[in-house]
Order: C-alpha cells, then structure tokens, then sequence
C-alpha cells in the first residue's frame, strides 16, 4: 500500500485544484523555493491523516481556507488516493479514496466518496498499520531538532509512547480511584460498626422494663377491644336497620319515580296526540276554505251557464223555422242543377261527333279546293311560258319563296301545340283546384264539427289541469304547515341532544352536517349514535358504555377525517373525533360464551360497512344480568362488563353505577332528532317537487290555453273564410272558361295552320311533279278529268259541309246556353245556399243546447263533490275537536295524578336524607370504632373471649386501673425489641459488606502489580528493540562510528552509565528517569560521549557542517538515527519527510540518502518515502521529482525531471 495521487484544492496556498501526478511507490523528492508551498504540501498530508487539525473552532478552520485577491474560498478539501492492491485496507477494492473538506461550519471525511465519521477513518487507518503511539512516519519541519534538543526525561516519555503504555497508565489511574474509595467505604463501614455496638449494650437494659410494659397493656387492649366490639355490634345493627329501611323506601320510591316516568311518557303521548289532531284539523281548516272557494266558482261558473242556455233555448223556434225554409229552396234548387248537367251530358257527345265530322269535311273540302286551284293555276301558267326551261326557273322559284313560309307556318304550328299543351294542363290544375275549393266548401260542415270537437277536448284538458293544480295546491298549503311542525320539532329534538353534550360537540356536529352537504363528501357517513339502532331494554347500557363515544364521527379514511378538520380548524366551528375506518385496527377480546354474558355487538345493529367502528367501542363489552356476574366476568376474561342499568365492572377492577334517567337519554335524542329530521327533509322534497310540478302545471296550462286560443281562432278563420272561398270558386271557374275558350281558338288556329301547311306542301308537291312533267299549253287527259271532277267534288262537300256546320251551330249554341246557365245562375246560387247551410249548422254546434247541457251537469257534479268534501272535513273537524277536548281532559287527569306522585318521591326523598344523615353518623362512628380497634394491634387470642360474659361497667372500671398503672411506665423505651432487631441486621450487613471491601482491595492491588509489571516489560522490550535498532542504524549512518540507548535511573542519575546495564535484572519503571544517547562518531572503540555532553552548536544551533566536525551535524545525525530506529520497530506503509537532512553535512546526507534508498527498496519493508529537500544527495537516488512553484498568488506542484530538480538546488546553493 503507497499514496498514488493526491488532489488539493482552497487549502491554504494551494487555491486552485491541484492534481499530482502519481506517486513512485518508492522514493519520491520534492523540491521548491522557500514560502513555495512545500511545508503546506506535507501539511495537507497531515491534515487527512494525523492529529494535528482536530477540535478546531472556527477562526481555525478559516487560517486554513486560501487567502488572497479575488473571489473568497468558503471551502477547501485534501484528497489522497492510496493504492490498496496489497488490500491492507479491508475495502475489497484496488483502490481507497480518503478525502476530508473544511469550511467555516463544516469538518467531513468521505470514504470512496462516502461520507464517514472520524473514528471510522481512523479505525480504517489503524487496520492498515497507521500507529497514533507512533507518530513517527511523518516527519515535519522542526521534529528533528526537537529531537535533538530532547532531555533524557522527555526522551524516556517518546519511548513510553512507542511502547504504547498509556493503556496501562489508564487502566492503572483507574483501579487507584477505586482502591482510594474503597479506602473511604471501609472507614466509614468501621464508624458505624462502633457506633451500633455501643447502641446495643443500651438496648439490653431498657429489654426487661419493656416485658413488663407489655404485659400490663396486653390486658389494656383486650379491655378496650371488648368494649370497641360491643359498640361496632351495636352500630352494625342500627345500619342494618337503617339500610332494611333504605331498600323499602328506595323500591317505594323506584316503584313510584316507574310511575311518575310512565306517566311522564303517557303525557308526552297525549301531547304529542294533541298536537298531531291540532294540526290535522289546521289542515281540514285549509282545505275547508280552498273548498268554499270552488264551491263559490263553481256557483258563479252555473249562473252564467244556466243564462246562456236560456238564452239558446228562445231562439231554437226560429231558427229552426228558417232552416226548413232553406233546405226547400236548395233542393229545388239541386234538382235544376243536376237537370241542366245532364242535359249538357247528353248534348256534349253529339256536339263533339258533329265538329269532328265537319273538320273532316272542312278538311276535305279545302284540299280539293286547292288541288282545283292548282290545276286552273297550271292551265293559266302553260300560256305565259314560251319553254319548259323557263317553266321550271319559275317553278323553282315558287318552291323556293314557299319554303320560309313554310318553315314559318310549322313553327307557329309548333308554337301553337306547345300553347295548347300548356292551356290544357292549366284546364286540368285549374279543374283539380275548383274540385279541391268545391270539397273543402263541401266538408265545412264535417270540419266545423270536428274542430268544435277538438275545441271541447281543449276545453276539458284545460279543465283538468286546472283541477290539478288546485289540488297541488291544496296539498302545497298542506306540507307547508307540516314543515312549520316539523322543523319546530326538529329545532326543540336538537336543542334537547345540543344540551345532553358539550358546546363545542354540538357545534361541531351541525357544522359537519354543513360541511358534508356544502362540499358533497361521500365519505362522511355520521355519529356513532345515528349509525345504530338498539333495543330500548340495552339502551342504558349502550349509552353508558360508549359515553361520548356516542357522538364520534365515522369516516371512510383519515384523508376525509383531515379535508373535514382543516375547514373546522379554518371556520373555527366546534371540536369533533373523527373515526376514520381505514385507521381503525380493534383488536379482538376474550368474550366469555355464556348464557349470563352478552356480547353487547349482538344487541347492535348498524351497517356491515361500520364493523370496525363499531368494535372499537363496543367489541369488548358484555352485558351481564347484575353487577356481581359482570365483576367475575371483568375479571376472569378482561372485559368490561355491564348490567342493563348501567352498572358496569372494568377489567382492572373498578365497579361504576348509579341511577340513569331514561328521560335524559342521549340515545333517544339521537333517536328524536333523527326522526323529525327525515321528516322534515321528506317534506321538504316533497314541497320542492310539488313547486316543479305547479312550475310544469303552469306551463301546461298555459300550453291548453295557447291551444285553445289557436283552435278557436282556427274556427274563426274557417267561419270568416267560407264568402271568399265561394267568391274564389267563382273566379277560378270564370278563369277556367276562359281558359277552355282560349283553348278553343288554339285548337281552331292549329287546323287552320294544319291546312295551310298541307296546302303549301301539295303545291310544293304539284310544281315539282310539274317540272318533272313535259311542257304543254293545255292540261294532260288526266288533269282535265280530274278538274271536272273536282268540280263536282267541291259544291258536293260544300253542301255538306254547310249541313254539318248548321248542326254543329244548333248544338253548340244550345250547350253554351246550358253551361252559362250552370256557371253564371245555379252554381253559384247552389254554392251560395250551400254556405248559409254550412254557417246556420256551425253557429248551432257552438251554441247548441246540448252542450251547455253538458257543461251545466259538469258545475253540477263539482258542487255535489265539493259538498260531500265540506261535509266530511267538517265532520272529520267536529270529530278531532271531540278527540282533542278528551284528550286534555285526560292530560288534567295524568297531570294531578304525577303532581301526586311528585310530592309523594319529595316526602320520600326528605325521610331518605335524614337516613342517610344518621346512616352517616353511625358509619363515622363505625369508622372510628374500626380505627381504634385497628389501633389496638394485633391481640393476643384470648381478648376475643376473656371478657365475653363480663358486665360492660365491670370492664370500664378495670380498664382505667390498668391506664392507671401504665403512667409509670410513659419513659419506657416502646420500641426496644424492634431497634435491638434493627441495629443487629445493620451490624451483621455491614460487617459482611468490610468483608466484601476488604477482598476487592486485595484484587485491586493484584491487579496494579499486573499492570506495572506488564508495563515494565512493554518498556523494556521496546527499549531493547529501538537501543538495537538505533545501533544498526547509527553503524550504517557512521560506518566508523557506534551508538547506543541508556536507561537512566535514580541510583545511577549522578553515576557514569554502566557498560553491562543490558544484563542487569529488571526493575520497575519508576525507577527510571530517562533515555540517554551515547555514541562516538571517530572510532567503534573509543570512548563514548553523551549527547549532552556535545557543544552547543552540536545540539541546535545552525553552524556550518565546515566548522565543526561532529557538532549540529552529529546532533542531528542521531535525532535521525532515534527516528529510525522507532520507524523499524514499528513500521508504516509509507514515510514523510520534511527537509530532515537540513543540518547534516555531505556525507551524512548521502548516508542517509543511501539509506532511505535501501529502505524502500527491500522487498520485506515495501517503504514509500516522499522528502523534500535542498541538497542533492537525495536526488540522487530518488524514483521521481516534484516541484513546487507559487505563481499567481497559488501552488501548484508538478513532476519534474532530475535532471531540472538537480539544476534547482544546485541554483539555490549558489
């Protein structure tokens, strides 16, 4: 194991972080000017592993921060690396990595950058071979000269340290002070020995006055105890008596405080009947007057109805008289109408027949008009033309100027059939519109009927919900009333709990409620007491066993438990403990199974949710059938037992009972807030649903009256619309004649058009049969007989012609009489009667007496309803007024007779009090009597039976002669026999405990000669070691010299050391005074000097090496040679040495040199040596070199070559 590297940084000159490189594991030199840094460099070794720099204060820590320009250090740390590859370090690692840091408030150490305490850095470096007894291995600036300026005695102190005596001194110190206050014990032991001797000679004389002393108040008190016994039996008898008296007077007045509390509850009923019958008839009140109030509408409403329906019955004769009148004139007038129809039905065929016929002939007709036309065309044109040629230019001009007038012509056809096309879809529309207007106008009575159906059933709906709403109301007036009860009852249930518990309780209660509904927590679930429901018989015990328990709240987990708190804590409102389930651990009990013990969970029931609360309250408990089982059970099984009275035994043994008032029963106020509670949060709801549904009812309501007002509108608009419907009717049917007449003349013109085209067509046809013809100036055989017969052909189709036309005029002149006559005279009159019809039977069915017939038999059916309500709420009021009046006549009853009672429990209570007065004089007296007896002592057996039959004056006289003989013995020493006893047992114990001392006295001094002796021999063994190893050491650093290590002691201080001192026997180490140093640097056998006996320049002054031969250099020489030696007796992993060669001349310079080189070296030492230095010699045999330099107010330390270490020192000679 060797330091590999060593990192500083903020210590003292060394500001920046300075990482060295690696240390050889052998020899290393460090060298650099002075106030460089190389005292600070050990000093930082130092600082991590010696003592030097512990318990330091504050302005310690800050002298060894860096100090200088620029910002300010605040911390510093040194970190060394050792190399553990020998694993003298038990880490298990290659490497280990100390490192402390300082500050102004801080010391740590870390441990492969762990943080460690000191002893664990100290026991870590002693497991690796860091002896603190040997502080040796590190070597700083001064250390030898101390050495050398060392006396014998300081010198004999450094080699008990090496030896490690300090243990034994310890240890030695220790067992002195022992020995010292055993000394003292003895001492004060032997005092009080002295002292009780002579205590019991005194004793042994005042033993004999005492025997007869006894002896006279032996028969003192067996006189007293017959009298005290006599007196306690006559107390016993009259408490006895008292206590008969007590019981009988106390069932008396259970019995009658059973019958005052049962009378209490009777009245409680009966109030609480009165009330209910009060507010019953409250409600039949309300209901009565919301009754009378309909029963007056509905007065009013049949008034008004029965004036209408006489008003509707005058006038039914004649309306009756004028609807006969009008069903005549309009089926006379039905039966014209369907005669002109008909007629018109039978014309309309033949008139069709007969214009088809004479188109036809007219068709006929007009083509062999122009095929004449063209042949007398054609005959004429054959003389204006000389040629053919000429012919046809004039032909195919005629052909030419026909075609645009024949393309014309076709458009205006094609016009024409789209005109007509269109006219005859307007006739169809205008046909389907007339037929729709004509059945409307025809429903209008079926319509009429119906909306007024429609309008009836608004009517009811309206009605009914009207009544419903009434009722809703009744009902509202109703719970209004029961919520003013209720929340009085609630107000006085929770002023009667809030008075069964503190103030803070109860305000913490209601604001929980608060909390709870304000914030919606689930997890808030309720007391104790609301959780649970019991038996009236375990109530008692329930209440007396849970105490406040009763009114702790029961949440799901501590986070509610917490949300809940800091709003309390916040709002200020009350105290309240919390019992969150997911907290509660209740551990189980030993509950006796048994018919006479009852585990009280059974008579609880409670939700499976709350177990664990529930267990922990109750689950140890059981109720027993009197107070003498419960103890047995408390006892045996350890647990708290209780009767139903509420007597109750715990498990350590405590009895508690008494009297519990069941009217003050927190539990049945619980019960009572509970109740009223949901009573009033059911009303509430139910007041609440009953305002949403008057809400929707008025919405309704007013959705029936929207209704109906559109209905009756959309009968006033039906009523209002029948006139312009006729008047539209006769215009669209004007519209449609129209309409047809147009369509006629289009028809017309379209056959014109149609002959006009085939007539330019067969012109066109005839020129060009013509230009395909042979030119002539006469018509061809043919042409001339087809012209004559066409001749004939034409006056033959024109007299037909003139036939048909004459027919077809008669008729179409008769069919316009018949459809004029229909459209201008009988339809509108049929549509005109028609209406008024419509209109008499839609006035009729409003007003019809029917249905105010109907409307009149509703009011009626109301008020008979009304009636019978009235009549049953004020049998039901008369009946609840007859309940109410007995009932407080038994209330006046109930009342006198609990007064009755009362004076009786009050006369009752003043005898018991006056009992209790004497019972408690007597049980004073009984006390004192007890107290005397007890007084007495313990008595011989014969005073329970000496005096039994003796007369009680008899004894009153002897005892006061035996008082009387008792007086001469007052100075008599009462307590002799007991202090002789005493003072024994103390002189036993202590002459047991001067035994004890004296044999741990002999062990202490045993142990003091075993630990001088073990200390001699640690002293002389490490003196033998280090004078030897002073020796060797001396010889290799004088090769012609020898020294050696004197023990000094008192016989010999003034005596010249004797040469054979090593063979002498042992002595101890008192005797010695101190370590001498004798060596001779000239000669191995000349004579000795003693380093004292060097000059002074040789112990300390810094003279030249050139001026005297063996002065400071020889002084020095041999601190070195003592500092090796120790370092070989007890070696380390690694050495530090700071410029030790400083005094010594050249050639004990190299010696050393050659010997720090052998050292590390030697495989068997495995030596590191880091030495800063001046001189060359170590140079010379050094593994690596370092510099110091201080540049820019900072150390740094770097490797340098021998080479520029060697030039360094060589400079600084110079």
């Amino acid at each position: 194991m060797y330091i590999k590297q060593i990192i500083i940084q903020g210590f003292k000159s060394y500001k920046e972080q300075t990482i060295i490189e690696p240390f050889s594991p052998k020899h290393n030199v460090i060298v650099g000017r002075n106030g460089s840094g190389k005292s600070n460099f050990f000093a930082a070794i130092r600082f991590v592993l010696g003592d030097a720099y512990t318990q330091m204060g504050r302005e310690e820590r800050q002298a060894l921060l860096h100090e200088g320009t620029g910002a300010a250090v605040m911390s510093a740390y040194v970190e060394i690396i050792f190399d553990n590859s020998d694993e003298r370090f038990p880490t298990g690692k290659p490497e280990l990595i100390l490192r402390r840091t300082i500050g102004q408030k801080k010391d740590e150490y870390s441990l492969d950058r762990k943080n460690a305490t000191k002893s664990e850095v100290n026991n870590l470096l002693e497991s690796a071979g860091f002896s603190r007894s040997n502080p040796y291995y590190i070597v700083p600036q001064g250390r030898v000269t101390a050495l050398t300026n060392m006396k014998d005695g300081e010198r004999l102190t450094l080699l008990k340290e090496v030896a490690g005596t300090q243990v034994y001194e310890a240890r030695r110190s220790e067992s002195l002070k022992l020995m010292t206050d055993t000394d003292n014990k003895r001492a004060k032991i032997d005092e009080l020995l002295a002292y009780i001797k002579e205590r019991l000679r005194e004793l042994e004389e005042e033993k004999e006055e005492l025997r007869d002393y006894q002896e006279k108040d032996k028969e003192r008190r067996c006189l007293q105890y017959t009298i005290d016994h006599r007196n306690q039996v006559q107390i016993a008898d009259a408490l006895d008596t008292l206590e008969e008296q007590r019981q009988n007077g106390v069932d008396d007045t259970d019995d009658s405080r059973e019958r005052f509390i049962q009378g209490e509850k009777e009245l409680a009923e009966i109030d609480s009947e009165i009330r209910d019958l009060k507010q019953q008839v409250e409600f039949l009140n309300v209901d009565k007057k919301q009754l009378e109030t309909e029963r007056k509408d509905s007065s009013r409403s049949k008034a008004k109805i029965e004036l209408d329906l006489k008003a509707l019955s005058d006038g039914l004769s004649a309306a009756q008289q004028a609807k006969s009148q009008h069903e005549k004139e309009l089926h006379s007038l039905r039966e014209s109408f369907s005669e002109h129809e008909e007629s018109l039905k039978s014309i309309i065929p033949e008139f069709d027949a007969k214009q088809a016929e004479e188109q036809t002939l007219k068709a006929a007709l007009d083509g062999a008009e122009a095929t004449r036309q063209r042949l007398y065309a054609k005959q004429g044109r054959n003389a204006r033309f000389r040629s053919k040629r000429e012919r046809d230019d004039w032909l195919r001009k005629e052909i030419d100027e026909s075609y645009p007038q024949l393309a014309k012509i076709k458009a205006v056809r094609m016009q024409t059939a789209e005109e007509i096309t269109d006219l005859e879809k307007e006739i169809v529309a205008a046909e389907k519109e007339i037929s729709t207007l004509r059945e409307q106008l025809d429903q209008r009575g079926s319509s009429t009927e119906s909306m007024l159906e429609h309008i009836q059933a608004a009517k009811a709906e309206k009605d009914r919900l009207m009544d419903e709403r009434k009722e809703l109301w009744r009902e509202e007036a109703k719970l209004d009333s029961f919520l003013a009860n209720a929340q009085r009852e609630l107000s006085q249930a929770e002023q009667n709990l809030s008075h069964r518990m503190d103030q803070n309780t109860s305000r913490g209660l209601a604001a929980v409620r608060r909390i709870k509904l304000q914030h919606n927590l689930d997890g808030v679930y309720g007391t104790l007491a609301e959780l649970m429901e019991v038996n009236d018989v375990y109530r008692t015990a329930v209440e007396v066993t849970a105490g406040n328990s009763l009114f702790h709240y029961v949440v799901d987990n501590d986070e509610t438990a917490s949300q809940v708190l800091e709003i309390l804590q916040r709002e200020r409102a009350g105290r309240i403990t919390f019992m969150p389930l997911n907290r509660l651990k209740p551990k189980s009990a030993n509950v006796p199974k048994a018919n006479d013990a009852i585990p009280m969970m059974e008579k609880i029931k409670f939700e499976p949710q709350y177990q664990t609360a529930f267990e922990q309250v109750f689950g140890k408990t059981v109720i027993c059938p009197n107070l003498t089982v419960a103890a047995q059970y408390a006892r045996s099984h350890g647990v708290n037992a209780i009767t139903m009275d509420g007597d109750r035994s715990d498990k350590k043994g405590a009895l508690t009972g008494g009297y519990h008032d069941p009217r003050q029963s927190r539990l049945e106020a619980v019960r009572n807030v509970t109740k009223w509670r949901a009573e009033y949060d059911s009303h509430r709801s139910r007041a609440t649903e009953i305002k949403q549904t008057l809400v929707q009812k008025d919405q309704q309501i007013t959705r029936a009256v929207g209704e109906l007002q559109k209905l009756e509108q959309t009968r006033q608009r039906q009523e209002n619309s029948y006139g312009p419907l006729r008047h539209e009717i006769q215009s669209k049917v004007a519209a449609l004649q129209n309409t047809k007449d147009a369509l006629d003349a289009k028809i017309r013109a379209r056959s014109n058009i149609e002959a006009n085209v085939k007539a330019l067509t067969d012109q066109q046809n005839a020129h060009e049969a013509e230009m395909n013809s042979e030119f002539k100036k006469s018509l061809t055989p043919d042409e001339e007989t087809q012209l004559e017969n066409l001749s004939s052909t034409v006056q033959d189709l024109r007299r037909q012609y003139s036939e048909v036309s004459s027919t077809r005029s008669e008729l179409e002149t008769r069919k316009s009489t018949l459809e004029i006559e229909l459209r201008e005279n009988l339809r509108p009159r049929l549509d005109q009667l028609s209406g008024f019809d419509r209109e008499g039977q839609a006035g009729g069915a409003e007003g019809t007496i029917k249905d105010t017939q109907k409307d009149l038999k509703r009011v009626d059916k109301a008020m008979d309803l009304v009636n019978k309500k009235l009549q049953e709420i004020e049998r039901s009021i008369d009946g609840a007024n007859a309940q109410i009046t007995e009932l407080e006549q038994k209330h006046a009853e109930i009342r006198r007779q609990q007064e009755d009672i009362a004076k009786g429990i009050e006369r009752q209570q003043k005898r018991m009090e006056k009992s209790i007065q004497l019972k408690a004089t007597l049980a004073k007296e009984a006390v004192e009597v007890s107290g005397r007896i007890r007084d007495l002592g313990v008595l011989p057996q014969e005073a329970f039976a000496k005096f039994e039959k003796t007369k009680s004056e008899a004894i009153v006289k002897r005892l006061h002669k035996v008082n009387e003989a008792l007086k001469k013995y007052s100075h008599v020493n009462k307590k002799a026999f007991q202090q002789y006893d005493q003072f024994t047992n103390q002189r036993d114990t202590l002459t047991e405990r001067r035994e004890e001392l004296d044999s741990s006295q002999a062990s202490i001094e045993d142990l003091i000669s075993v630990l001088d002796q073990r200390k001699d021999e640690a002293i002389e063994r490490t003196f033998k070691q280090v004078s030897r190893e002073f020796a060797t050491v001396f010889e290799k650093l004088v090769p012609a010299g020898r020294g050696r290590l004197i023990i000094q002691r008192k016989m010999d201080r003034q005596l010249a050391e004797d040469e054979n001192s090593d063979d002498e026997q042992r002595e101890s180490v008192e005797n010695y005074t101190g370590v001498g140093i004798s060596v001779s640097f000239n000669s191995k056998h000349d004579e000795q000097q003693r380093i004292q006996q060097l000059s002074g320049g040789q112990k300390s002054k810094q003279i030249p090496y050139f001026d005297i031969l063996h002065g400071a250099a020889g002084s020095g020489l041999c601190a070195l040679a003592l500092v090796f030696a120790i370092q070989r007796c007890d070696p380390a992993p690694f050495y530090l040495f700071d410029e030790i060669d400083a005094n010594l001349d050249a050639q004990y310079r190299t010696a050393v040199a050659q010997m720090l080189q052998s050292i590390s070296q030697a495989s068997e030492n495995d030596g590191q040596f880091i030495c800063t230095t001046f001189r060359p010699e170590m140079l010379l045999v050094a593994e690596k070199c370092y510099g110091v330099r201080y540049v820019g107010k900072s150390s740094k330390v770097v490797a340098v070559s021998r080479e520029d270490a060697m030039e360094f020192v060589q400079g600084e000679r110079q």
